[in-house]
């Protein structure tokens, strides 16, 4: 078995509760359901990530089908997340036709609040469960919203790896220790198989913002270097800088926001040998994390290699010396 397959097998049952969750807005809230339904269309995820609580709860119980709701939460969440991010950095296009910016903004609302609350609130489940996994929710926006605030307002001066690291685990690692933890939960697992859950997701959410990150250099868009995001790249090659380059860094990194020629050259040097190297060891450092707290967990051997694959996937290193821009 491969995410992949994991993902085929299960996609039309994640796509039906979703259905099912716009349905239960009622003949009264049409243009909300129209308006979700238009987003989500638009806003498709790249990657099978909706697999991960599925391999959660499969990990624990042996069977991943009670986690498709969180797995359908899961898709509702990152598809507003990401129209959120889009927004924000003025990169958000709406689909062609009458459906507008405003409606996209709402639409993402109810599609990562109201809707997962709901789709929380009809499971059957005991009540603790059920208060439990509207706190992930709850919590999960907070510490994601606060590492994307932190992102925002990066200073590129004083980047290091460390800060970096720190965003990082709060954008990108908050959702995913928030689906993790909440497919634990589902499962049954007692409190600390659920924090270890929690830890996982906030290191894969790392390893999966450094594979985002790569990806954005890769389909030559650069737009992280066109908003000022501070990326681990971008901050390994600030902190192991010479005084002298890295003048010219911070340089070219107030220059990329309008010139193409400033981002060809900042990227030149974000690709240098060196610096890959270093980007690398890291990889591989948060990569051996996450294989170090599935181990601890433990769980059913059917399911656990597919979620190793799925670490080997965000761990990837995608990026070369030589590639064009």
């Amino acid at each position: 078995m491969s995410y992949s397959d994991l993902h085929r097998q299960f996609s039309p049952d994640v796509e039906a509760e979703i259905e099912a969750a716009l349905e239960r807005l009622g003949s009264s809230s049409d243009a909300a359901k129209n308006a979700v339904a238009k987003l989500l269309q638009h806003q498709k995820l790249k990657h099978p990530l909706s697999v991960l609580p599925l391999l959660v709860h499969a990990i624990e119980t042996g069977t991943p089908t009670p986690a498709v709701p969180v797995s359908a939460v899961h898709v509702l969440w990152w598809t507003s997340a990401c129209y959120l991010d889009d927004l924000a950095d003025g990169h958000a296009v709406t689909p062609a036709g009458d459906f507008g910016e405003n409606e996209a903004l709402l639409a993402s609302v109810i599609s990562g609040n109201m809707l997962p609350i709901q789709i929380i609130q009809s499971q059957q489940v005991p009540e603790s469960v059920r208060s439990a996994l509207t706190a992930e929710l709850v919590n999960g926006w907070i510490v994601a919203a606060e590492g994307q605030l932190v992102d925002i307002r990066g200073d590129v001066g004083s980047a290091t790896r460390k800060s970096a690291i720190t965003a990082y685990r709060g954008k990108s690692g908050g959702p995913f220790g928030m689906i993790t933890a909440m497919a634990a939960t589902l499962s049954g697992a007692k409190s600390e198989r659920i924090e270890l859950w929690r830890e996982f997701g906030y290191v894969f959410g790392v390893l999966w913002q450094i594979f985002n990150d790569q990806e954005d250099i890769l389909s030559g868009r650069n737009e992280d270097l066109m908003n000022g995001t501070v990326t681990y790249l971008l901050a390994c090659a600030i902190e192991e800088a010479s005084p002298h380059s890295r003048e010219r860094i911070l340089g070219l990194c107030a220059a990329s926001r309008n010139s193409g020629q400033a981002r060809s050259e900042l990227t030149d040097l974000l690709l240098a040998p060196a610096n890959l190297h270093q980007y690398r060891e890291d990889v591989d450092e948060f990569r051996d994390e996450a294989y170090r707290v599935l181990g601890e967990l433990g769980g059913d051997e059917d399911y656990l290699p597919v979620l190793r694959q799925l670490v080997d996937l965000s761990a990837q290193m995608l990026l070369q010396g030589n590639l064009p821009h």
